[in-house]
């Protein structure tokens, strides 16, 4: 990739540019910004008065530019950096030092330090004079101001204020009138104590406002004099704190400090939640405002009152007294002594009675001076005298998912999964850094990280042997645990619940049901279970299920999963389940499952595999299972079971495998007769071949029998399945995306409940409404389709969705974004086992933004190389190349093909292949080409008409 340089001497890498003339296109491009500039416009911007012969010195120019930019380029292969578009040329440049620098500008100190590093002189430097560069140059320099003094206040901000001082001086040596650096520096000089040259820039930016601009200084300059006349505490820098998402909390904090005596601020919260980090922020709060801030922690087994003895020494004092009040009237005159004081007690509920006795003396008389005292606890204090000082009580509880989101990035790069992160953590900052260094670390989010891990062993540890038991019986259960189930194992369990409760590893959710804190805690409980241990429970489980509660199969069949047992029992269990399992994947694994259960390859979970196997997106493993399904079935009956049970939705009209398909419409001709009556069986039978046999345009009489059957049935799965498969043959001719529109809504109409149908209906419409330029229905629909594919993981949904997005955006002609998305979206759908949407459409994208300049048969064109190959060829093989092609299949890329040959047709100026485009898009010539497969557009129709009419 090559990188630009424009902010100084015009540069591009390592190449070698030609003279004045030649540099002055590239940069006239580099303005552009990767779009067209006619040439036309390129020849009034070299040359007051173009000389004869332009037009041609401007193409050598280029020519000679694509050598130096690309020199390992193989002869004869079209540009990808500077290409042709129309009348005129366009650099697709994506490395460009200005470019970066306006993305820079948001970032902190050593960002912008970065930014305004790339500055080798003026922007554009040597085309200065010529007026298409002087609007960019002008835009670039004030952007260049703006980022030096983002810098200084970014500098501010950190405490900088020297430096800031001698970077503002120079700055405003030659930009006297940018108000914003001059209250910059006023501050800065402020912040320095140099009060009396803060008002002395303040009065030297009026001078330079008023005497030279005649205008008076804004707010924010009038408002700073003042600010600094009266040495507003606002002046002071602000306290730069890590802490994340708890602005509510420092605000109550805030709210318990006194005006004059005693404040007193009690922060409750689990272990690991962060009171910790709540009280050093507030602590570095009050620091920056004078006050004394002390710390002390009450660890476990520590000498009576041992905190305050912290408090004391911190303070420089020595505690001699022999008797408990003395102590106690000791300490409050030693820290009312030291006031304004702040006294942070970490760990309260690890407190002696006389630690607690201090803290109540506090409470008993009216103090002199300010004390502030912030005690930190997991549960409650019992303490009388505290609970009627009436403290500020501060709850810490989990961070939202957005403040988690926002300490996973300050941690780590990439793109973890934050809300996996938020709900395996509950917000627990401790947590939630963990899982983050886990996932930096390249290890798998569902684990549990090590320190995680040995802390809440830790606590474990703690527990009496009775409790530990009662909890690792308990995470067999899962997060949320039925006692009446956890009696099952462990008989009467109240008691140790009330000590797992007072220990904070489970909460009460209702009468009867607890739950663990949080999923890492359960996890970490459950993993420290044998597994042997752990198959037995779930046995035992699953035996106490299907005495209670037999219904429950979706329970039921996790138990029997996890324990690992065999026979008749569990694989009803497991097949009920996957039955009505609303997601595919989880449905897959249960009838694999119930396969092994079941001791051998029975053909009824063998065709439940099959199809949860093809709608959760492994379509291949699905295709392989069909096989097998076909060949284990005996008889008409049975093989017809199979074949009808595969009603996966359709929408890409390329078959994925035609060997498959061959094998199973063989299968279904066959079974055809011993089914001559208008059953289900044979509408199922039928619509298969149909869908099977889809782009052929065959096979629309059997699609439009099932139909009739499964209107006379009043049946809304067969008749879905079955407009499905007259779907796959409404591609005859161009132009046809109104009546498939019809067919989606009908889908939604008769698809209630049915919900990969449903997900069809909306994607047809997607696809219908985009061939008609119809944008912001097809939204809707596309919109309708992701959400019904998030609620019930459907995963191949996402794939259509991404390309429309992509075709949207080369719609509205952001060619680069949608080069983007064209590629993003491509690499979705390798390995997924759509084969037929997989070669060759990516290059028919890019082809559609870019044109033919770029094309490049030694890409992967998969079965559309021969309608792309007259676009390049020499004349006289392209001409023979395009007569010779055939219809093609009568699938969504029909259009695709004709756009193709009409653009063959006008490069070879043939009027046959002229009369033959045109016959082909004339159906169409109120559509966006190829909008109609939801994956890309050659633009409007009636201009590929237009030009093969000329």
């Amino acid at each position: 990739m090559v990188t630009f340089g424009v902010l100084g001497p015009l540069t591009a890498g390592s190449a070698r540019l030609g003279g004045p003339k030649q540099r002055a296109v590239l940069a006239r491009l580099l303005i552009a910004r990767r779009r067209v500039v006619p040439v036309r416009v390129l020849v009034a911007d070299l040359w007051e008065d173009p000389p004869d012969g332009a037009l041609g010195t401007v193409q050598t120019f280029v020519g000679a530019l694509r050598k130096a930019l690309e020199p390992d380029r193989p002869p004869r292969t079209p540009s990808t950096l500077l290409v042709t578009e129309g009348a005129g040329y366009a650099l697709r440049a994506d490395d460009v030092d200005a470019w970066r620098f306006e993305e820079m500008l948001g970032g902190d100190l050593s960002v912008l330090d970065s930014a305004l590093a790339l500055w080798r002189g003026p922007a554009y430097a040597e085309f200065a004079d010529e007026h298409w560069a002087r609007a960019e140059i002008d835009r670039l320099e004030e952007l260049r101001l703006v980022g030096v003094e983002r810098r200084a206040e970014a500098a501010l901000a950190l405490g900088r204020s020297a430096g800031v001082v001698a970077d503002l001086r120079a700055h405003l040596a030659t930009q006297p009138w940018r108000e914003k650096a001059w209250s910059l520096l006023a501050l800065a000089l402020y912040r320095e104590g140099r009060q009396g040259e803060a008002l002395e820039a303040v009065r030297a930016a009026r001078h330079a406002l008023v005497e030279n601009l005649g205008v008076d200084p804004g707010v924010e300059l009038r408002s700073l004099e003042s600010d600094i006349l009266a040495q507003s505490p606002r002046l002071s820098p602000a306290v730069e704190t890590s802490l994340v998402g708890r602005s509510a909390e420092l605000a109550a904090l805030e709210a318990a400090v006194p005006g004059a005596g005693l404040g007193i601020a009690l922060v409750t919260g689990e272990a690991g939640v962060g009171k910790t980090a709540l009280a050093e922020a507030f602590s570095s709060v009050l620091a920056s405002r004078g006050w004394t801030t002390v710390w002390a922690r009450c660890p476990e087994d520590a000498p009576v009152a041992w905190p305050w003895q912290q408090v004391v020494e911190a303070l420089g004092e020595k505690l001699v007294v022999s008797d408990r009040f003395g102590l106690r009237r000791a300490v409050v005159s030693v820290v009312e002594s030291a006031a304004p004081v702040l006294i942070v007690l970490d760990d309260l509920h690890q407190a002696d009675d006389e630690t607690l006795a201090v803290l109540a003396a506090f409470t008993r008389d009216k103090l002199s001076g300010r004390v502030l005292i912030v005690a930190t606890a997991r549960a409650a204090v019992l303490s009388e005298a505290l609970a009627r000082a009436e403290p500020v009580r501060v709850e810490l509880g989990g961070l939202e998912e957005e403040s988690v989101a926002a300490l996973v990035k300050s941690m780590v790069g990439g793109s973890p999964d934050v809300r996996v992160i938020y709900e395996r953590s509950g917000g627990n900052p401790f947590y939630v850094k963990e899982l983050a260094r886990l996932y930096a670390a390249g290890g798998d989010l569902g684990a549990v990280p090590a320190g995680v891990r040995d802390v809440i062993r830790h606590r474990l540890s703690a527990l009496p042997t009775d409790v530990r038991t009662v909890l690792h019986q308990a995470s067999v259960l899962g997060r949320d645990v039925e006692l009446d189930l956890l009696a099952a194992l462990a008989g009467d369990v109240l008691d140790a619940l009330d000590v797992a409760l007072e220990a904070g590893f489970l909460v009460e959710s209702a009468p009867g049901r607890a739950r663990f804190t949080h999923a890492l805690v359960r996890d970490t409980v459950y993993e420290d279970v044998s597994l042997t241990r752990r198959a037995r429970w779930h046995a035992v489980v699953a035996a106490a299920l299907e005495s209670t509660r037999p219904d429950d199969v979706e329970l039921l069949a996790h138990h029997y999963l996890l324990s690992g047992a065999r026979g008749d029992q569990v694989v009803r269990a497991l097949a009920a389940a996957a039955e009505s399992s609303r997601s595919p994947r989880a449905a897959a694994r249960l009838w694999q499952a119930a396969i092994e259960a079941a001791g051998g390859t029975r053909l009824d979970l063998l065709t439940g595999l099959v199809r949860a196997l093809a709608v959760s997106g492994d379509l291949e493993a699905g295709r392989t299972r069909r096989s097998q399904a076909l060949r284990v079935a005996r008889g008409a009956d049975e093989t017809a079971a199979v074949i009808g049970s595969f009603d996966v939705p359709g929408i890409w009209t390329t078959n994925d495998d035609p060997a498959h398909s061959a094998e199973l419409v063989a299968a279904a001709e066959r079974t055809l007769e011993a089914f001559p009556d208008p059953t289900v069986t044979r509408a199922r039978l039928l619509a298969t071949i149909a869908m099977e046999q889809r782009g052929t345009g065959d096979r629309l009489a059997e699609a439009v029998e099932a139909e009739a059957i499964a209107r006379d049935l009043d049946d809304p799965a067969l008749l879905a399945f079955a407009l499905n498969a007259r779907f796959m043959h409404t591609f005859h001719r161009t132009g046809l995306a109104p009546e498939r529109a019809v067919i989606g809504r009908e889908l939604l109409a008769v698809a209630s409940g049915l919900v990969t149908h449903e997900v069809l209906g909306h994607l047809i419409l997607v696809q219908a409404h985009a061939a008609l330029a119809e944008f912001s229905v097809a939204d809707q629909h596309a919109a309708a389709a992701d959400e019904l594919a998030r609620r019930h993981d459907l995963p191949l949904v996402s794939v259509f969705t991404e390309w429309y997005a992509a075709l949207k955006l080369a719609a509205s002609g952001e060619v680069a974004s949608a080069d983007r998305a064209y590629r993003a979206a491509a690499s979705r759908v390798r390995g997924t086992g759509m084969w037929g949407m997989e070669r060759g459409l990516l290059p028919l994208a890019l082809l559609s933004l870019h044109g033919p300049s770029t094309v490049d048969l030694s890409d992967d064109w998969g079965p559309h190389l021969d309608w792309v190959r007259p676009l390049v060829l020499p004349v006289d093989e392209a001409l023979v190349a395009a007569r010779a092609l055939p219809d093609g299949p009568a699938d969504l890329l029909s259009e695709v093909r004709a756009c193709l040959l009409a653009m063959a047709a006008v490069r070879l100026r043939d009027p046959g292949l002229r009369l033959r485009a045109r016959s082909l898009l004339l159906p169409a010539s109120g559509e966006l080409a190829g909008a109609g497969t939801g994956l890309f557009t050659f633009g409007p129709v009636a201009r590929y008409l237009d030009s093969v009419n000329g």
